[in-house]
C-alpha cells in the first residue's frame, strides 16, 4: 500500500464520476479540495460519512471547499447512492481502482476475524495548490466535516 505524506502534492488524476462524466483534480485549480475514499455506496458507515458532508455541505462551500466521494463502486450505484440521499457532491466510479491505488488505500483489512482487502475509509485535505494539508484516517463518520474543516482552520496561514 502506498503511503501518501503531509505536504506532498497530491496525486492528479482523470476518473469517471456518477454520470460517466471526466472529474480531474485539475478541473478545481486554485480550489481547496477534500477527497474522501469510502467502501461501499448504501452500507451504513458510509451513509453517515456521506450524510454528515451533506448536512454540512453549506460550511464546506462557504470555505469555497470541493467536495469528491470515490469508491469502487459503479456509476449505476452512484447515482442511487446520490439520489437515494441528496447528495449535493460527485463521486468517482473506480471500478479498476486506479485511483484508489494512487492513494495508497486499498489492501488488507480485518473484520469479525476475516481478513480480506479492501478499500481504507480515509481523506485527503488539498490546500489550494493541491498539497495534501491533512489525511484522516478512520474519520468520524458522524462528525466528518467538522474534522475537515478543523484542518482547513488549522492550515489557513499557509
Amino acid at each position: 500500500m502506498k503511503h501518501l505524506k503531509l505536504a506532498q502534492p497530491a496525486p492528479t488524476f482523470t476518473a469517471k464520476d456518477q454520470n460517466g462524466s471526466d472529474i480531474s483534480l485539475t478541473d478545481f485549480s486554485g480550489k481547496p479540495v477534500v477527497i474522501y475514499f469510502y467502501p461501499k455506496d448504501n452500507t451504513p458507515g458510509c451513509t453517515t460519512q456521506a450524510c454528515n458532508l451533506r448536512d454540512n455541505y453549506s460550511s464546506l462551500l462557504a470555505e469555497d471547499i470541493v467536495v469528491i466521494g470515490v469508491s469502487a463502486d459503479d456509476e449505476i450505484a452512484h447515482q442511487k447512492f446520490i439520489k437515494k440521499f441528496d447528495l449535493p457532491f460527485p463521486l468517482i466510479a473506480d471500478v479498476n481502482k486506479e485511483l484508489i491505488e494512487l492513494y495508497g488505500v486499498w489492501g488488507e483489512k480485518k473484520f469479525m476475524g476475516k481478513i480480506y482487502d479492501g478499500i481504507h475509509r480515509t481523506t485527503f485535505v488539498l490546500d489550494k495548490s493541491h498539497t495534501i494539508i491533512g489525511i484522516i484516517e478512520k474519520p468520524k463518520n458522524k462528525d466528518h466535516a467538522r474534522e475537515v474543516l478543523e484542518i482547513f482552520e488549522k492550515n489557513k496561514t499557509s
